[in-house]
This record gives C-alpha cells, sequence and structure tokens, in this order.
C-alpha cells in the first residue's frame, strides 16, 4: 500500500491507544493495529472487568453484614453467572468505546497481527486462530491485512499470564487470571498461586463470594512489593476474613483429581503438605509478548523478557518505541498510558519529560484495598536516607468509624532533613481512590510543612492522610 503513515502503534491497550490518539492530536498521520480486541488486555480480560466482579464481590460483603448497620437483608445470593454476564457487559461498553475514540480522532484500525518486517515497515497477517481470548468479529471500519509503512512504529503488545513449567494451565482445574474472570459455576475451594496483585484480588473476590481459599506465596511476606507493614496487616486481615496465607512455601506439583487438584507444597519449615481444592489460580507474574514481531531480526534489544526502552520510549533501533507491559515493569496500565503520551510527544519532536518510576502509584483492589507511591521505609533505610515515618490508623477516622471501617493505615515517610514526602503507603476503605493526593503532592516536590497547611474537608477518608504527615513531625491530633 503507498500510504505512509507519521505513526504505526501495534497494539490497542491502554497503551497503545492512549500514545495513538495523543499522536493523532500533534497531528500525526496515525494507525493502530490490533489482533484480538480493541482495549487490550487491560480493558478486556485485565483491570476493568476485575473492578466489576470484585464491586458484586464488595456488595454482596455488605448484604451479608447487613445487621452490622442496623438492617435487614434475608434470602439472597450470588449468582455466579449473573456475576460474570455484569462484568462482560462492562467490557464491551468501554471496548466499544474505545472503537468510538479510534474513529473520533481519525485513526486507522488495521485488523491482524503485525509483524516488524524492517525499519518503517509493518506487515499484518490474519489472527491466527489459536491466539487466546480472540474476539468474534473485528469492529466495522477497520482495514485489512497487508503491507503498510510508517515513520516510526511503537510496539504495544503488552503481556500474558507467566506460565510455570508443569502446571499449565488448562482452563478446567488449572487457571489463569483469564479463566478466573469467567467461571461457569462457582468453586467451593481454591489455591491461589502467587500474592501479587492479580493473586490477591481473585483471593479476596472468591471469598467474599464464600469459597475456602489458601493463598501460597514464595517469598516471606504477602503483596512482596508493599511496605512491610502495609503487608503485615493485609495478611491480619485476610486471614480474619478466613483466607488461609502460606508464606515462604513453593507449590512443587499438582495433581489433577477427578474433583479437582491436589497442591504439593514444600513449607518454609521443611515440612511437605497437599492441599486438595476444586480449581488452582496460577498468578505468578506476567511476561511481555515480543514473539513474532521481528525485533529479534531488527536488533532491538532484549532484557529478561521485555523490550529496553529510555525514558521516552526510544528502544536502541532508530524509529521504533515500546511502552507499557512489553518494555518492562511496573506492569500497570496507567504507568503504559503515561509512556504512551511520553512517547508520542517525544515523535511529534515535543520537548518532555521522561517518565519517573518513582512517582507511579500501585493500587490493589482486595479487601482491604492497598495503595502506596514511591520509597518504602526499608527502601529509605537502604538508600542511607534520614527519615520521619508518620502512621494513623483509620479508628481514629470519624468517617472510616461511620463507615464501619474502622481497619486501615495511613503512612507516610519523610527526608528528615529537606521534608521531602519519599513515599506513602495506605490500606484500607478507598485507598485506592485516596493515594493520588499524595503522588500530586510528590510530582510538585511537596514538603511536609505544604501538607501541613492543605485543608482537608471533615468528615472524610482523606483526613487520615493529613494526620499521617502530621504524625511523622509529632504533631497529630487525633490519636
Amino acid at each position: 500500500m503507498a500510504d505512509t503513515y507519521d505513526l504505526i502503534v501495534i497494539g490497542s491497550g491502554p497503551g497503545g491507544y492512549i500514545a495513538a490518539i495523543r499522536a493523532a492530536q500533534l497531528g500525526l498521520k496515525t494507525a493502530i493495529v490490533e489482533r484480538e480486541h480493541m482495549g487490550g488486555i487491560c480493558l478486556n480480560w485485565g483491570c476493568i472487568p476485575t473492578k466489576a466482579l470484585l464491586r458484586s464481590a464488595e456488595v454482596y460483603d455488605h448484604m451479608v453484614h447487613a445487621k452490622d448497620y442496623g438492617l435487614k437483608a434475608e434470602k439472597f445470593s450470588a449468582d455466579i453467572e449473573a456475576v460474570v454476564k455484569r462484568s462482560r457487559g462492562v467490557t464491551a461498553q468501554m471496548s466499544t468505546g474505545v472503537g468510538f475514540l479510534m474513529k473520533k480522532n481519525k485513526i486507522d484500525v488495521i485488523w491482524g497481527e503485525a509483524t516488524i518486517a524492517k525499519a518503517g515497515e509493518v506487515v499484518v497477517a490474519a489472527t491466527k486462530k489459536d491466539i487466546v481470548q480472540p474476539q468474534n468479529t473485528p469492529p466495522k471500519g477497520v482495514l485489512p491485512e497487508g503491507t503498510y509503512k510508517a515513520k516510526n512504529i511503537i510496539v504495544a503488545t503488552g503481556a500474558r499470564p507467566r506460565v510455570l513449567p508443569g502446571i499449565e494451565p488448562d482452563s478446567d482445574k488449572i487457571w489463569t487470571y483469564f479463566d478466573a474472570m469467567k467461571p461457569k459455576t462457582m468453586p467451593k475451594s481454591l489455591v491461589v498461586m502467587g500474592s501479587g496483585a492479580i493473586g490477591i484480588e481473585f483471593a479476596s473476590f472468591y471469598r467474599s463470594l464464600g469459597a475456602e481459599v489458601t493463598v501460597v506465596e514464595l517469598l516471606p511476606h504477602v503483596m512482596p512489593v508493599e511496605d512491610v507493614e502495609i503487608s503485615t496487616l493485609a495478611r491480619k486481615r485476610f486471614e480474619k476474613r478466613g483466607i488461609r496465607i502460606l508464606t515462604e512455601t513453593k507449590v512443587s506439583k499438582v495433581e489433577k483429581t477427578k474433583d479437582g487438584i491436589v497442591a504439593h507444597v514444600e513449607l518454609k519449615n521443611g515440612q511437605s503438605e497437599k492441599i486438595a481444592a476444586e480449581k488452582l489460580i496460577s498468578a505468578v507474574g506476567v511476561q511481555g509478548n515480543i514473539e513474532n514481531l521481528g525485533l529479534e531480526k531488527l536488533g532491538v534489544k532484549i532484557d529478561r523478557g521485555c523490550v529496553v526502552v529510555d525514558g521516552h520510549g526510544r528502544t536502541n533501533v532508530s524509529g521504533v518505541f515500546a511502552i507499557g507491559d512489553v518494555a518492562g515493569p511496573p506492569m500497570l496500565a496507567h504507568k503504559a498510558e503515561h509512556e504512551g503520551v511520553i512517547c508520542a510527544e517525544t515523535i511529534a519532536g515535543q520537548t518532555v519529560h521522561g517518565m519517573e518510576k518513582g512517582l507511579i502509584p500501585g493500587c490493589t483492589y482486595c479487601d482491604p484495598q492497598v495503595a502506596s507511591v514511591g520509597l518504602t521505609e526499608a527502601k529509605a533505610k537502604e538508600q542511607g536516607r534520614d527519615i520521619k515515618v508518620g502512621r494513623f490508623p483509620f479508628v481514629g477516622n470519624g468517617k472510616a468509624v461511620a463507615l464501619g471501617e474502622p481497619d486501615g493505615l495511613v503512612k507516610t515517610i519523610f527526608d528528615a532533613k529537606t521534608g521531602e514526602l519519599l513515599g506513602a503507603h495506605m490500606i484500607g476503605a478507598e485507598v485506592t481512590e485516596l493515594i493520588q493526593g499524595f503522588v500530586v503532592a510528590m510530582n510538585l516536590e511537596t514538603t511536609e510543612e505544604e501538607l501541613m497547611h492543605t485543608v482537608f474537608p471533615h468528615p472524610t477518608l482523606s483526613e487520615s492522610m493529613k494526620e499521617s504527615v502530621l504524625d511523622a513531625y509529632g504533631r497529630a491530633l487525633n490519636i
């Protein structure tokens, strides 16, 4: 085809479609290639549908505890088929929305699998039938397979579940998170292998709906990327809810039985145990989709399964960029989106700040919610910093007590010499919404003084944020 684009984006996930939109806003002639579904994994099989599932679980949990609020709720139950149907409906709505945004911004959509044949040339072939979770039909108005030319190419192909040898998912008894999102029936018991965000969210969801859940984690703490104090509190809450937690424990083998699976685990004390359950969810991380793109032939540098980029998405090959999960951790949708903007603006010739990974918040939507940004206390000490640490428990916050959510904590970490906010870590109700206040503060290089002089509305959960700052300097008012 004779048409030459300024930019072709491979992959329409949150990084890819945002990069395409920003490029179009900047006047670049842009196309995007998608092989499965508009919106990528995040929108179709990740962030959005899981939040819909977790919302159903949250409402159900409130019904179970209605008497704690002076209410009566009788003869209710969870209809897993209806819960899944609602989740898939939310996803369909959002996926359609991405297609609308492509049309609105005059971005050409090319349907199929892309290969970078050489610098400046993308070959698109029909999507293979064995691609996981394919969309039945492409949206209207897409361009066909063929060869397309582009001055710049962004690889935004995302990631897929990591598979451990010998514990390969079968969509029946051993699940990936794809399978866990669309159960045909509600399992009575399951083992979750891995306690990162994906594993813990599914453990929380299934436990809320009544399943017996065991979480197996290889490292010493659940949610191992979080501050240890927050992780410890999270574990106590999970165990209080009836989730069994095994840390420093390895799943060595999984046997399939007539009724489910038997997980052979090696405990930290050297002993072994067999855990029987209906299902096992493998949540041991994800790996970048770097295969079959022509990257190796082009000489694009790869490290530990991800494309190596600078802070602006540039690879070592001129005209080839990469963003999102395929460009390495943290593998988060909002990181991908911001990278997409940075990359598009760089291609357009603008001067733009590179990605600051230390300012990327992390959120886990389990019960209780967990959110964080910046350095943990341990990391700050490892760097040799003189720090001040503030803590404020939700039990001292009037809104949290009124909500019936008194179990929570806000923890802040400051540089003792400069007052710089180095990190914030939170557990409790709606902390995934609260964390952005600290992210903005860090981005603006706010010190403790500005935070102390900021008026927080009452009664709100956000007051706990200010109290944590005050506590770091011995000035807390409500504890």
